[in-house]
């Protein structure tokens, strides 16, 4: 039976972190995904460790930012090793830092490939969490995450489902392509044009377009070991988090 992770964004507008934990065990998570600005305060790291074991919840991946995960490797790893975190993955390059050209995409993987190293040497899977921007074709008619996963062939995918439609691509053939690569997935789901406009046209899992029966079954081929919930921004996390969990019991 899967244990279904949370990703702990989800709620970042739910505080006091300490009732999400409690009600994401209460609702029979297993896991959380830790993200960057539960990291800042070095500090906090054991009320998050002592919050996690009230709760039965464990961390076994975590989202650190490029410049962290680049130029304070140790710190990334003394958080990894003080929560259990086994899977470090870089979420994000906002916009101005993104590359202009299929050469900056295979440049943003090399750059990636450099950097796993001190957490390879530590047995941690190191890897990158997509959105839609990697599916944009450069002007070589490449896309930037084939160029990115080009640069470093050990490079571990956390692959964000729904931002690879919202990208305008055929998730499943994705699936297919990086099987072999995919170590964690992101699960969440896209609601129906028009609707829920109030919380960026997502959905909860099950509740929106995606077929996640068949999706599901074709992760399940690959080497996926994290099943991570998410929500951009739900209106009621506990609603999201419940309702999604029930979807993916039946999957």
């Amino acid at each position: 039976m899967t244990e279904f992770s949370y990703q702990l964004y989800s709620s970042r507008n739910f505080p006091p972190l300490s009732e999400t934990l409690g009600m994401l065990g209460r609702l029979g998570y297993k896991q959380v995904e830790g993200y960057g600005a539960l990291f800042a305060d070095t500090d906090a790291l054991d009320d998050l460790k002592a919050g996690l074991a009230a709760s039965g919840l464990s961390m076994p991946t975590g989202h650190f930012g490029l410049d962290m995960i680049r130029d304070e490797p140790q710190r990334v790893l003394d958080i990894a090793g003080a929560l259990g975190i086994q899977g470090v993955f870089a979420p994000f390059i906002a916009p101005d830092q993104r590359p202009a050209d299929a050469a900056g995409w295979r440049a943003l993987g090399e750059e990636l490939s450099a950097a796993a190293a001190p957490f390879r040497d530590a047995g941690l899977t190191f890897g990158w969490h997509n959105h839609d921007f990697e599916f944009a074709a450069t002007g070589t008619g490449e896309m930037p995450l084939d160029l990115i996963l080009a640069g470093d062939p050990d490079l571990a995918l956390e692959l964000d489902v729904a931002w690879v439609v919202r990208g305008g691509q055929d998730p499943l053939a994705w699936i297919d392509k990086y099987a072999g690569r995919i170590a964690a997935v992101h699960v969440k789901d896209i609601a129906p044009q028009g609707e829920c406009t109030d919380e960026d046209g997502w959905a909860d899992v099950g509740h929106g377009v995606m077929d996640w029966q068949a999706i599901m079954a074709a992760l399940r081929e690959t080497g996926a070991r994290w099943f991570v919930m998410e929500h951009d921004n739900p209106s009621d996390h506990e609603r999201f988090a419940r309702r999604s969990i029930e979807t993916a019991r039946t999957l």
